[in-house]
C-alpha cells in the first residue's frame, strides 16, 4: 500500500520545529511518524499524519515549503532481523532504498517501516511476492 508522506523544508532555528508541531497539534492532526534530517542551516522534516491534505493546507498557509511524497509502509515483526529480511528482498531485486524510518504502533508485536524507493509499484509487488505485508492507509493513519 502506498501512503502519503509530507516533506517540510525547515530552517534550523530554535523553535521552528515546535511551531510546526504546534500548528498540527492545534488542528487535531495526529503525527503518526516523523523523521528529520538536518544540516547546519536547514532540515527536511518527513511526516506521516492522519489528515494529510488538511496538514498540507495548514503548513502552506504558515508559509512552509511542503510537498507530498508517496512512500511504502511495511509491516514487520518487532524482533531482531525482521528489517534485514525486508531489505534483503529489495536488494536482491535490485531495488534501492533511498531512505527509511520506523515506528511501533497498532498491533502489539509489529513495527512499521516507512521506505522511499524509486518505483513504489515494483517494490510493493516484489515485497508481496515474498510474503511481506504492506500496511494499509487506514492502519497507518489510525
Amino acid at each position: 500500500m502506498i501512503i502519503d508522506q509530507i516533506s517540510v523544508f525547515v530552517e534550523n532555528n530554535p523553535g521552528r520545529l515546535a511551531e510546526i508541531a504546534d500548528i498540527l497539534g492545534k488542528a487535531g492532526i495526529d503525527m503518526r511518524a516523523m523523521s528529520i534530517a538536518d544540516t547546519a542551516k536547514f532540515g527536511i522534516l518527513r511526516l506521516i499524519v492522519n489528515k494529510t491534505q488538511e496538514a498540507l493546507a495548514l503548513l502552506r498557509a504558515a508559509e512552509c515549503v511542503v510537498s507530498i511524497t508517496p512512500v511504502l509502509a511495511v509491516v514487520i515483526k518487532d524482533v531482531p532481523g525482521s528489517l534485514a529480511a525486508v531489505l534483503r528482498v529489495l536488494s536482491d531485486a535490485g531495488i534501492n532504498v533511498e531512505y527509511g524510518y520506523a515506528f511501533v504502533a497498532g498491533k502489539q508485536g509489529n513495527a512499521y517501516v516507512v521506505i522511499r524507493v524509486e518505483d513504489n509499484e515494483r517494490a510493493a509487488a516484489c515485497l508481496a511476492e515474498n510474503g511481506i505485508v504492506l500496511a494499509s492507509a487506514d492502519e497507518i493513519y489510525g
